[in-house]
């Protein structure tokens, strides 16, 4: 019996600091981790209302508030815009998904720098108009790309159909 407790103990002890160092590592906020995308592949929401779907790599559960945690790992001063979006579409996400107010999301950067986004009436009509017109852009014959930077036409999901797009 006495083996068995020490062994219990033993299992509850390596789960926290396993936990714990999952927390520091990933810059994870204080609340109740509710959703992880970390440490082993989780389903992905998915939007009816905008045919959306994504997984944001946690959700902390903060007095009752569900909010979306993103790690990226740039080291930006400010989030980039994309990056806003990306949280806004995770903040819709779980709204739908859970039928819960979402009023912000959390973007953290390799720099240690975190940033509370806002979801926002503005944020929301801005998120509905960019789903929108990316809609339009991907039933048009040409992608019109954005940027200059190689990287993103690399890892880009629609460079198949861009007659733009950046090599090497």
């Amino acid at each position: 019996m006495f083996l068995f407790s020490f062994l219990c103990f033993f299992v509850s002890n390596k789960i926290k600091k396993d936990t714990d160092n999952l927390k520091k590592t990933h810059k994870i906020q204080k609340g109740k981790i509710t959703y992880s995308d970390l440490n082993k592949p989780a389903k992905a929401f998915f939007s009816k209302k905008y045919r959306i779907a994504g997984k944001p790599d946690y959700i902390i559960n903060k007095k009752g508030r569900y909010i979306p945690v993103e790690i990226k790992t740039g080291r930006y001063e400010h989030p980039m815009k994309s990056h806003i979006f990306q949280i806004a579409a995770y903040c819709h996400l779980i709204e739908e998904n859970f039928g819960v107010f979402v009023p912000y999301g959390i973007l953290v950067y390799n720099n240690k720098k975190s940033f509370k986004i806002k979801y926002d009436p503005s944020t929301r009509f801005e998120l509905e108009s960019t789903i929108s017109k990316m809609r339009k852009n991907i039933k048009k014959d040409k992608v019109i790309r954005n940027h200059n930077d190689i990287n993103r036409c690399r890892n880009c999901s629609l460079k198949m159909y861009c007659k733009e797009k950046l090599t090497l």
